[in-house]
């Protein structure tokens, strides 16, 4: 199996996940899918939780990635927060999928120890930043009435991620966009 086959299987068990969870697949639907045989599968992820580790730690990369790119397209916290609502916004595709944290995080009796740690992870990261994003508002006046960083990006969060939730269950981007107004609002 070759490097191409192993990012198919990537994307491909990225994108179930995302859209059907990650008790919502089997290997057999994989290969299938792709055209190869399950046990071939095996050969780079031996487990599904193998799998589910390789696509937590890619998602972790490429998110970071996303807000360092946030970071140096934008001075303002108000257009990085902006960027962060879009940036969650795209990840729904007109409201057929969830971002992967949200999809794990709905199956967490299923994942090994170590993805529920790396999801953790990911969450801590993304919390830092959008509290360096409310720091940043507070400095810049971009954003209004912060009342604490740190509690802004705890509130941020899960409005982020329960407007996933709730794009998902209507499969409509609107109940995402009148979720994240109020945050947008805010913006000056």
């Amino acid at each position: 199996m070759n490097r191409d086959t192993r990012t198919a299987l990537m994307d491909l068990a990225e994108h179930t996940v995302r859209s059907r969870g990650f008790d919502g697949f089997s290997y057999a639907d994989l290969a299938e899918a792709i055209g190869i045989r399950k046990a071939s599968i095996h050969y780079h992820f031996p487990t599904k939780a193998k799998l589910s580790e390789a696509l937590i730690e890619r998602y972790q990369t490429s998110l970071q990635q996303g807000l360092t790119e946030i970071d140096a397209a934008h001075a303002s916290a108000c257009a990085r927060l902006k960027a962060l609502i879009a940036l969650y916004r795209g990840a729904l595709h007109d409201g057929q999928t969830v971002c992967l944290c949200v999809a794990f995080s709905t199956c967490r009796e299923s994942l090994s120890d170590t993805v529920i740690a790396r999801v953790g992870a990911v969450r801590a990261m993304v919390l830092q930043w959008i509290t360096a994003t409310f720091e940043l508002g507070q400095r810049d006046g971009s954003v209004s009435a912060i009342l604490g960083p740190a509690d802004e990006a705890q509130a941020t969060l899960a409005m982020l991620e329960g407007a996933h939730l709730a794009a998902r269950t209507e499969e409509d981007l609107a109940v995402f966009d009148a979720a994240t107004r109020l945050l947008r609002a805010r913006c000056q």
